[in-house]
């Protein structure tokens, strides 16, 4: 009797000890940081840099790398694709260089702190994916659906074949399909692919977020993505980022001029990096904005060249689409003599004309509407048989970027 009364003695202090336990893990659990619920916790615009890295596992660098602007409130994102091969002074090594030369896996900040400083921009959380971990991804979520615009059957260190239309991916496809490397296909070529398939990636992530909250599969995809954060805190990202309005995104790469420095081609962002930082503030402001976005809205622009530049109004119809605007239609005007620059427009949608004048300081504005006369304009009818909401005349006072008095 003694000896039972022992061992229930026992049982209850270790079940005691157990129970004591439990809560000491959960509280800690509980009280463990999650700092996407803090940055959420405030209306805030989230800011996400997406590493895919490239096969080399002794030598791992950004295959792909993608900063993420997302302001849950209206859903809007926009993603900016940084070429690896872009150049700029380095600061942590002190001397011109590709921006992907400070890249470490072991640690991701000192290249993140060089992509923030590209893009004036406070990167708040970072993803590092490997591409064998894309793959494993790529088959957890089911596979990916990309459109293929034309069938690919080439042979270049193997088979390489893909049919056109939507085709779903999966994991040992997608690896292929954003690594592989062609003789005769520019950069321009390879990265519009590889975007193509981070979008759709993305959107996938979003439409499986819920089978991705299962206890097990979330063990899973924690240990494919490298984020620094716990599960609990990796899942709640995803999550916010499941709500983004794929039918929406947008997505450019950071252009510039192509310079040979070193022995190697370099892309030095156009007029010192401060045209994309313009870029980035203006995306972060229509992403924010209540109602429907530029492009919706069928806000469209044509560009006439009124100077004897050559290429004038093309080079400044790539500068409207890096801020978002529709460029359908560029030409000639009329006269090549045209001393000030004017913007004709027909939308009456005065925010969106002062948005666009504000990209190259234009103050010269003219309204055609009801009571409208062809004597109001210097420059006849026949320029505008676009139609378009706007048109844009270049005059010998446009630099390139900006109207000058």
């Amino acid at each position: 009797m003694r000896k039972s009364k022992v061992d229930a003695s026992a049982l209850l202090i270790i079940l005691i000890a157990v129970l004591f336990a439990g809560g000491v893990i959960f509280t800690v659990s509980a009280l463990r940081p999650d700092p996407v619920r803090d940055f959420l916790a405030g209306d805030r615009l989230i800011s996400v840099l997406f590493v895919i890295e490239n096969g080399d596992t002794s030598n791992p660098k950004p295959l792909g790398t993608y900063v993420l602007m997302y302001y849950p409130a209206t859903r809007r994102a926009a993603i900016f694709d940084i070429p690896g091969s872009l150049g700029m002074i380095i600061q942590r090594i002190n001397r011109v260089d590709r921006i992907d030369a400070v890249y470490d896996p072991r640690r991701i900040t000192p290249f993140k702190n060089e992509v923030e400083r590209l893009l004036g921009l406070e990167i708040s959380f970072s993803v590092v994916i490997s591409l064998e971990n894309l793959g494993r991804i790529t088959d957890l979520i089911r596979g990916v659906d990309v459109f293929i615009p034309s069938p690919v059957d080439e042979y270049h260190n193997g088979r390489i074949l893909f049919p056109s239309g939507v085709v779903r991916l999966d994991g040992a496809k997608a690896k292929l399909f954003i690594s592989y490397e062609l003789p005769d296909e520019n950069s321009e070529m390879a990265n519009s692919r590889r975007q193509r398939f981070f979008v759709s990636f993305l959107q996938r992530l979003g439409e499986q977020n819920q089978f991705l909250n299962k206890p097990q599969v979330t063990r899973l995809f924690h240990s494919f993505a490298e984020t620094g954060l716990n599960k609990r805190a990796q899942m709640r990202l995803f999550d916010v980022l499941a709500g983004i309005d794929a039918g929406r995104l947008s997505i450019q790469t950071v252009g510039g001029n192509v310079r040979e420095v070193s022995g190697q081609d370099l892309i030095f962002p156009h007029w010192d990096g401060s045209l994309i930082r313009e870029i980035v503030r203006h995306a972060q402001d229509t992403l924010i904005q209540p109602g429907e976005a530029l492009g919706s809205r069928g806000f469209t622009v044509e560009i006439l060249n009124g100077t004897t530049v050559t290429g004038l109004a093309a080079r400044t119809a790539e500068l409207f689409r890096s801020f978002g605007f529709d460029v359908i239609a560029i030409g000639n005007a009329d006269r090549n003599d045209v001393d000030r620059t004017v913007i004709i427009d027909r939308s009456g949608l005065d925010d969106m004309v002062r948005s666009f004048a504000d990209v190259i300081r234009c103050t010269n504005i003219r309204h055609e509407g009801p009571g409208f006369s062809e004597l109001d304009l210097e420059h006849p009818r026949q320029n505008f048989g676009s139609r378009a909401n706007l048109t844009l005349i270049l005059g010998r006072d446009f630099n390139g970027r900006f109207v000058t008095e």
